[in-house]
């Protein structure tokens, strides 16, 4: 989430502003001004940002803040659910579909539908999407009927690269244009540093309590770069805030991965996956993080792409001069975890290929190289 949060209860559902820092004052009054219209919106930023709530800020400030606001994860499902889940489907359809069902799409006729992680549709399900930005009509599945035309405000978001995607063949460059007409992108907390001590006390009156941070906690708080964001930030602070019994939450209260961090903290860098990369290497082989208890969770989660994960083997490999099971050793792996690691790797298309490592040029130490293409697990196999 961004510093952006819900005030349930509230007309409208509108989410109330907790920020204080320029960047973000800007995005909540480009989102203010988008809303006025119903032209489709792209919201880019790293997952926890909050791209959820901007869609729901735009809503709520919009003309069609009495009708639904319906949202759909588009990663959550499989193709053939996704199809049913976004235009419904006719009974009889297929096994189980004892009776007709609308699609999000009917459900949010004259509202507004937000499609989150539509990086991850598939090709099929891009064309169907695709057709229905066009002219505005779906047809459920199984239905041999007439096309439905909607009146839909989209809405979409993804953490993806979809320019990327689009090089790659996987993501369509006609729909980009269609769905990218405005374009909002949400920073990730570490460039907007100057909003946590706002975040985090809007975290602890969540919980009912009345607590607060020491000086030393708050800096730690703020110096830790949170590649979970706004909702990283959350869970750490309600944490402490439920697991302490005294009113003041010292630094012995915050997890180890934040409070071990030097004073001088994490720069920020230009390039964020290569800071993400760094900062979890850091945390790797200073035993502040597991890799199954926090960079396979993350992953999972969404919170680091694959481009992340490979990067961080990339720093790892570069250290160990490729050589896979120095890695179990480096990031405090398990030796018995070697046949894991590599299924995990490959199963997610990030075995990154150990040979730019292995040869050193005569002049001295190579540079880290870009991230190498993956590469087939039975060739690192014994690496």
């Amino acid at each position: 989430m961004p510093s952006v949060l819900l005030r349930v209860g509230s007309r409208h559902r509108d989410p109330e502003i907790v920020s204080s820092s320029l960047v973000m004052r800007q995005l909540c009054a480009s989102a203010a001004r988008v809303a006025i219209g119903d032209a489709k919106v792209f919201i880019s930023g790293e997952s926890g940002v909050g791209k959820d709530l901007i869609a729901q800020y735009i809503h709520a400030r919009s003309a069609r803040a009495e009708r639904p606001f319906v949202a759909v994860n588009c990663a959550a499902f499989p193709d053939s659910l996704l199809e049913t889940e976004l235009f419904g489907h006719a009974r009889g359809s297929f096994t189980g579909a004892y009776r007709d069902k609308p699609g999000r799409l009917q459900q949010a006729n004259r509202g507004t539908v937000f499609l989150d992680e539509v990086g991850e549709m598939s090709l099929k399900m891009q064309a169907e999407l695709l057709r229905f930005l066009e002219n505005g009509e779906i047809q459920r599945v199984g239905d041999t009927g007439p096309r439905v035309h909607l009146d839909v405000r989209v809405i979409s978001a993804t953490n993806r690269d979809l320019a990327e995607r689009v090089t790659s063949g996987h993501f369509r460059k006609d729909l980009l244009y269609r769905i990218k007409v405005v374009h909002l992108h949400i920073p990730p907390l570490r460039e907007h540093r100057e909003d946590i001590r706002a975040l985090i006390e809007r975290a602890i009156s969540r919980t009912g309590q009345r607590k607060r941070f020491t000086r030393d906690a708050l800096a730690a708080l703020e110096r830790y770069s949170w590649p979970g964001n706004v909702r990283e930030l959350q869970n750490v602070v309600e944490q402490a805030t439920w697991m302490t019994d005294a009113d003041e939450m010292t630094l012995a209260d915050l997890p180890d991965h934040i409070r071990a961090l030097p004073r001088s903290g994490v720069l920020p860098k230009p390039e964020r996956r290569k800071q993400l990369a760094d900062d979890l290497y850091t945390a790797l082989v200073g035993r502040h993080y597991t890799f199954w208890e926090h960079i396979h969770e993350l992953f999972l989660s969404r919170d680091m792409t694959r481009h992340d994960l490979r990067q961080l083997m990339v720093r790892g490999l570069s250290v160990t001069r490729g050589n896979y099971r120095s890695l179990l050793k480096l990031f405090g792996i398990p030796e018995t975890d070697y046949k894991r690691l590599m299924n995990f790797l490959a199963a997610h298309d990030c075995v990154v290929d150990f040979r730019p490592f292995r040869a050193e040029p005569a002049g001295g130490r190579q540079a880290l190289p870009a991230v190498p293409r993956s590469f087939p697990l039975e060739n690192v196999e014994g690496a």
